[in-house]
């Protein structure tokens, strides 16, 4: 039903990635479902699974919603999520919100810094009772048998700002946190040489991640899981502890954000356009 509301022509997309598949538990990856058109940023989405419940997490803008409609639907039914996840509240996190609010029973889990914001992605759809508002803390989420942690990662980069593990997967979905901006067929591969990864990522983290304060207050707080895989929400992922550990080794040791700010940063405008 909710597949004839939204989707009035057929479409093809590329099949998911699969990140992690038991009897019961799924977790699935999608990259591909924005045309590359330079105009739009290439961004992750991901399908998590347990028995008969399902969370959506960073579902993004409305061109890639017809395809998420039709992937997540050819794994579970998508009136039937419990949960969408946003890690906060840009518009490649959560642009399409009105249309699975409107078109599901689910609940949005956001910052509580932004969840009174995320209405104003709804003109016209209520999100009235289907608001989960998150406090700083994080919270662990019941999912199935399982469960999601949704844990802070506060200024990296959003003043409200989640990530999202999986123990049974073990996997972090990691946000903005390992982003690198880079072609779609890339992007639903794992990272073979961090080393030579390292210049796709750091001029993104450098001028969207506040501190250095915050990195080493992540990476101590995060060696605390035990993580198989890293992904964040756009270009490649990091699987592998090895790998996993080189990667948060180098955010432990990154400078960037205010770190890097000068009084050349605040300077009045010389030039006119």
């Amino acid at each position: 039903a909710i597949q004839s509301r939204f989707v009035s022509k057929p479409l093809t997309m590329p099949a998911p990635i699969e990140l992690y598949r038991d009897s019961r538990h799924i977790c699935l990856m999608f990259t591909d479902l924005v045309e590359e058109d330079g105009q739009a940023v290439q961004a992750n989405q991901f399908l998590v699974i347990d028995g008969d419940q399902a969370a959506l997490i960073d579902p993004g803008g409305n061109q890639a919603f017809n395809e998420l409609l039709m992937g997540v639907g050819r794994e579970f039914p998508p009136g039937k999520l419990t949960y969408l996840l946003a890690s906060h509240a840009d518009p490649d996190i959560i642009a399409s919100l009105a249309r699975w609010i409107g078109g599901t029973d689910c609940q949005l889990v956001i910052s509580s810094i932004w969840s009174r914001f995320a209405p104003h992605f709804c003109t016209g759809t209520s999100t009235e009772g289907r608001i989960m508002a998150i406090k700083d803390e994080g919270a662990i989420l019941t999912l199935g048998k399982s469960s999601l942690h949704v844990i802070p990662a506060h200024f990296l980069h959003s003043e409200g700002n989640f990530q999202f593990y999986d123990p049974v997967a073990k996997i972090l979905f990691s946000g903005d946190l390992g982003a690198s901006l880079m072609p779609p067929k890339i992007c639903g591969q794992p990272v073979p040489d961090f080393a030579r990864h390292i210049p796709n990522m750091e001029g993104f983290h450098r001028r969207y991640m506040v501190s250095n304060k915050v990195c080493r207050l992540w990476a101590r707080m995060v060696r605390q899981l035990d993580i198989e895989m890293i992904v964040p929400q756009h270009g490649p992922f990091f699987k592998g502890k090895a790998m996993c550990n080189q990667f948060i080794d180098w955010i432990d040791n990154l400078s960037c954000g205010v770190d890097l700010v000068s009084e050349a940063n605040y300077m009045l405008p010389q030039s006119r356009v």
